[in-house]
């Protein structure tokens, strides 16, 4: 009597963020080999064990010990293993977005940045003229503009309301840096250029509200002209901690308040489970972190 062909499996791979249908000529002859094949065909530089929906629980998942124990046309689901590392799980959840703010104020002296190409020939011939000549550069206002962008942009990516202090801080290292830029006649040296990189970040702040920042976002609406109802606006501004990073960031790029949302309740489900997904669960966690953020900051719950 002839033995039986193979039989074809049909598997639908669920992962994290995707389900991708599998079709293998033959049943693996363990649940390793079928990891491996898994691995090879769908790309997956991970590892992962391998979960499937039981027919005979109404398709509760279910670890998959032995491979018999698999139907010829299944539904297996992809848990990440605990000693994955979080470096490798970037791409679950491959649209989201970086934190916009990576680092505190920096301790010390303020980090001038470097300017533009044409800034920097410039403010290098100035300060050499300086130096010989002890004579101050012309600046024009272009030349301003662009040094105080600049300082402002860099500024910004710290905190987006710098203390009194932490703009004389500025102030200070980029005279210190640039000695062509100090002030004729000023005690300091760097009295107006404190006063007008505090006009520039109010600027600065203007322009990364009209673009949809959220963390500038949330204070506006002040008492205004046309709004003289409102509360002033130096009253109630929220801004960050001392400890504070991203105070307020935006949602991810594709994310909404209702996918957030539904991530959340996902995270809450998962945290239940016995065998808890550790890296998906922190992936989703900062993935949802903005989310966090703005009902604490916009709603003012009670501690």
């Amino acid at each position: 009597m002839a033995a039986a062909s193979p039989q074809p499996m049909i598997l639908r791979v669920v992962e994290p963020d995707q389900a991708r249908k599998l079709k293998l000529s033959s049943r693996p002859a363990s649940v390793d080999a079928l990891i491996n094949i898994i691995k090879e065909q769908l790309e997956i530089d991970l590892d992962f064990n391998l979960l499937y929906e039981d027919p005979d629980f109404d398709g509760k998942l279910t670890s998959l010990a032995d491979i018999e124990e698999l139907p010829q046309k299944a539904v297996v689901h992809i848990s990440l293993s605990q000693d994955s590392s979080s470096s490798s799980s970037v791409c679950l959840l491959s649209d989201v977005s970086s934190p916009e703010r990576l680092s505190r104020w920096p301790p010390g002296s303020f980090p001038v940045p470097t300017f533009a190409f044409d800034v920097e020939l410039k403010l290098r011939d100035g300060n050499a003229e300086y130096e010989k000549n002890n004579t101050h550069l012309k600046l024009t206002r272009d030349l301003k503009h662009d040094i105080l962008e600049k300082l402002a942009s860099t500024m910004y990516g710290y905190k987006a309301y710098p203390s009194d202090k932490e703009i004389a801080m500025a102030a200070e290292a980029l005279v210190a840096k640039h000695p062509c830029l100090k002030e004729a006649g000023s005690e300091t040296g760097w009295n107006g250029w404190k006063n007008s990189i505090k006009f520039k970040m109010g600027n600065y702040r203007n322009k990364m509200r009209r673009a949809g920042c959220q963390e500038v976002t949330v204070n506006a609406g002040k008492r205004s002209r046309s709004n003289p109802e409102n509360e002033p606006s130096r009253s109630n501004i929220k801004r960050p901690k001392r400890a504070e990073v991203n105070f307020l960031p935006n949602f991810p790029q594709g994310k909404d308040l209702s996918s957030l949302e539904q991530l959340r309740q996902t995270i809450v489900e998962e945290v239940k489970k016995t065998e808890k997904n550790l890296p998906l669960i922190r992936k989703m966690m900062e993935t949802t972190f903005p989310l966090a953020r703005q009902n604490i900051v916009m709603s003012c719950p009670p501690v």
